[in-house]
């Protein structure tokens, strides 16, 4: 497969994702004005509090879009590997804002707690639940879409909706309790806010730990490791698969192996052993970008090698 196809699907992920973060940018801003003002003609800061979350999935659905774009420019000479490193970066910054909004929430509902003020408005649960259903919709969309383009940026951004939604479900249950108990009750709904500001943060923490790992060049998971050595076996004139390593570039993967041929063709026709691997790839992965195939001779050393033993094992199985 040519670069140019290459590039074409990159591009083609890109606008996945960027049609979806679209979707839920618009989506955010309404739902954000209608919690807000609900909020305040309803005396929640429950409310308050989830229309600030969700006015931070605007800003982070904005970096998420800028992210994704950057992401699927090509390769250029400053930039030889692509720019797809924008995109776990957006997602760094998606995973931070997330600690940010809980943050503030946490400080406004100590605020509020130690406040006296008067127990949240009944129609303000009406609101809640229409919220929470529109959000946990929105998270099911984008996070599929984030599966399927294989992009954290676009996969942060639909927790971003989840955690939002799990704002507005403790809010419901914080203002319920302050309706159904009465006087005492009233600051019901500043502590369902805290303890929803405890959940966003968990999920800060597990969205922030992906995003650092692919800008650190971390490996991919063993599967995808396992995948590419067992098709590069099926390339006539390799013996073995010595070394496979691999790191993930916004939506592709690079590849670099250590292919181990007979020792005794010429030099040659190790080039074109490496070269039909690579092809291989290409074809075979979608999401691979570039493979770099180092040749090494089939020596006894090697071929003992404990992980060169299995790989036979594996091979032997699959013949029989």
């Amino acid at each position: 497969m040519d670069k140019t196809k290459k590039n074409k699907i990159i591009s083609d992920l890109a606008e996945q994702g960027i049609h979806t973060t679209i979707i839920g940018i618009i989506s955010s801003i309404v739902l954000a004005a209608i919690k807000g003002i609900a909020g305040v003609l309803g005396n929640s800061y429950a409310l308050i509090a989830d229309a600030i979350e969700s006015t931070s999935d605007v800003f982070t659905s904005i970096i998420v879009l800028a992210g994704l774009k950057i992401a699927k420019r090509p390769a250029d000479e400053t930039h030889p590997y692509g720019h797809g490193k924008a995109e776990p970066f957006a997602g760094l910054l998606v995973a931070s804002a997330l600690f940010l909004a809980a943050i503030i929430i946490i400080v406004q509902s100590i605020h509020e707690i130690i406040t006296p003020h008067h127990a949240p408005a009944p129609f303000t649960l009406i609101i809640l639940v229409a919220v929470v259903i529109t959000k946990e919709i929105l998270f099911r969309f984008i996070i599929k879409v984030g599966d399927s383009v294989d992009s954290v940026a676009v996969k942060n951004d639909a927790w971003h909706h989840r955690s939002d939604a799990i704002t507005s479900g403790f809010a419901f249950i914080g203002i319920a309790i302050a309706l159904i108990g009465g006087a005492g009750y009233e600051e019901a709904d500043d502590y369902a806010a805290l303890c929803a500001s405890a959940i966003i943060i968990f999920n800060a923490y597990r969205l922030f730990k992906p995003a650092l790992f692919e800008i650190m060049d971390t490996a991919p998971s063993p599967e995808v490791i396992k995948k590419v050595i067992e098709t590069s076996l099926m390339v006539d004139g390799v013996v073995a698969i010595d070394k496979c390593f691999a790191r993930k570039m916004g939506f592709q993967y690079y590849v670099d192996m250590h292919v181990i041929v007979d020792g005794n063709i010429s030099v040659h026709k190790g080039h074109e052993i490496s070269h039909s691997v690579k092809d291989k790839l290409l074809d075979s992965f979608k999401n691979i970008s570039d493979v770099l195939v180092h040749i090494e001779p089939a020596t006894e050393e090697r071929l003992m090698r404990k992980h060169i033993l299995e790989q036979k094992m594996q091979v032997n199985k699959k013949n029989n």
